[in-house]
């Protein structure tokens, strides 16, 4: 995701940019988040306010520019007396210090001073305010234990995280950038004030001489820091493994519940893909390597007891229909545990020759603020005096008012009256004004092509590999999309045939 805000920033600057992605995009971390725009409530009691004032001033700006894939949410927090915090947070310590009665449980009062700071620190005009809700007359209470009578509902943001990166990608594209994915650097070398890059990917090496490098790998910075660039710095980063389960959809209502644990930490129960709900995320320091990330029964099994202790029908393991696991590339501040690691990002620049700019951590909600900052770092020394632009500019597709989505659905089903309710919405949030172009004239579904399953045709096919960088079934039914969770194993297997005769076909002409 950083790679591509960057990339997207730069290339509106003027800049020549080149991305090189090693795999699919948005294929590791930025894939597997909790796919949430939000200011991070938990990290106010680390005093992260600096953090927290950023993302929650994002929220909207983003809104603005992504209404199609992304969309305000509430978010409700019950709250019981047994309440308790993480004791290594700075607020435990500081209530321990004053208030030992308290003894680390979490007080009513408390919470609602942070939610509203949560409601102020970030300027919030779109998003509604805070509220206090009686569980047992409130349809949030339904599906919860009978033990909790009230809790606080505040407003936060869905995100479809790798559609994100795709569109990044897209516009940093229509704006002159190169967007080179399955393309690895295998190295990078100062030559005479330049970088000497080289690329390899499906065609071969290829070398390239830049003016600066932006290496943001993400949980893979590391490594291209001391073996692609063989630099040596004393920064690295604290890999950091969030597992998530997806069961059969839980409760009725279109609300998240944010769950306080025993152990001090939190997860969110999200309503997913219409059908399912999301539960996440875990906090692991992970060994190995990234790609290897997994969630691991005792995380599954962890997660589904976590929300068993506040659902009235516990979740077990056989609800669980889905897994991801992604790694957070954390900047190593030498916390004592993963969950207090700072989620704050580092932007450390190498002038030391040619500039290479190294990016640590980063949440997704403050990647656009990210890239400024890289910006802000590296036209100096690239001599580029154009400023920020990005803020509040749309995305592809996204050209459309921040509460029109049911005005694009419906015009939708109108003007293509084969299109149920399901496939309009699903294209519509995932495409915004440009669902028109994959549809076409299409006056039937038959007109657009061949049908793969889960409203997934030939026509949309075609486009994401033509527009959107796709080009294996994974791409499509886990990235760009999470059809994966409707699709039969012959159906994925149908689709890879479809896409590797698509690029035979392509590669002949």
């Amino acid at each position: 995701m950083n790679g591509c805000g960057i990339a997207r920033d730069a290339s509106g600057r003027g800049l020549s940019v080149v991305l090189a992605e090693q795999g699919d995009l948005a294929q590791a971390t930025s894939s597997s988040s909790t796919k949430l725009f939000h200011g991070g409530l938990r990290y106010l009691e680390y005093f992260e306010f600096r953090l927290v004032r950023e993302a929650l001033e994002e929220r909207e700006t983003l809104l603005v520019a992504m209404p199609h894939i992304s969309w305000p949410m509430r978010f409700v927090l019950p709250w019981h007396a047994g309440m308790h915090f993480d004791s290594d947070t700075p607020t435990s310590r500081l209530l321990s210090t004053v208030m030992p009665w308290m003894k680390g449980r979490r007080p009513a009062w408390l919470i609602r001073l942070g939610l509203f700071l949560y409601d102020t620190l970030g300027g919030r005009k779109i998003l509604p305010a805070t509220r206090t809700l009686d569980l047992a007359r409130d349809p949030a209470g339904k599906p919860l234990k009978k033990s909790f009578r009230h809790a606080y509902e505040y407003s936060d943001c869905w995100v479809e995280d790798s559609r994100l990166v795709v569109l990044n990608a897209r516009d940093a594209e229509a704006r002159g950038a190169r967007i080179l994915t399955r393309t690895r650097v295998v190295s990078a070398s100062r030559e005479d004030g330049l970088w000497s890059i080289v690329t390899e990917g499906e065609d071969g090496r290829t070398a390239y001489q830049a003016r600066a490098l932006v290496n943001a790998g993400g949980p893979w910075v590391e490594d291209v820091i001391r073996n692609v660039a063989r630099i040596n710095s004393s920064e690295g980063v604290r890999l950091v493994r969030g597992s998530h389960i997806v069961t059969r959809r839980l409760y009725d209502h279109d609300r998240c519940y944010f769950f306080q644990g025993a152990d001090g930490r939190i997860i969110f129960a999200i309503p997913y893909e219409q059908d399912f709900t999301l539960i996440g995320t875990t906090d692991k320091d992970h060994k190995g390597a990234p790609a290897e990330a997994r969630c691991t029964d005792e995380e599954r099994d962890y997660l589904c007891a976590f929300a068993s202790d506040y659902f009235e029908r516990p979740v077990t393991a056989a609800d669980v229909v889905w897994t991801y696991s992604g790694v957070r590339p954390l900047y190593n501040d030498g916390a004592k545990s993963a969950t207090a690691a700072t989620r704050d990002y580092v932007l450390s620049l190498d002038t030391t020759g040619a500039p290479m700019l190294n990016v640590f951590g980063g949440k997704i909600t403050t990647f656009r603020r990210l890239a400024e900052h890289a910006m802000e770092k590296l036209a100096p020394v690239l001599g580029n005096d154009r400023g920020p632009w990005t803020a509040r500019v749309p995305l592809p597709g996204g050209d459309f008012p921040h509460d029109g989505v049911a005005a694009l659905i419906a015009g939708l089903r109108r003007d293509y009256p084969f299109l149920d309710s399901y496939w309009a919405g699903r294209l519509i949030r995932a495409y915004g004004t440009e669902a028109r172009t994959i549809l076409g004239s299409a006056r039937d579904k038959a007109d657009l092509g061949h049908d793969f399953g889960a409203t997934l045709t030939e026509a949309e096919l075609k486009w994401l590999m033509d527009r959107e960088y796709a080009r294996e079934a994974a791409d499509v039914v886990w990235r760009r999309s999470k059809l994966g969770l409707r699709l039969a194993p012959e159906d994925v297997v149908a689709i890879d045939a479809f896409m590797a005769a698509e690029r035979k076909k392509a590669a002949a002409e």
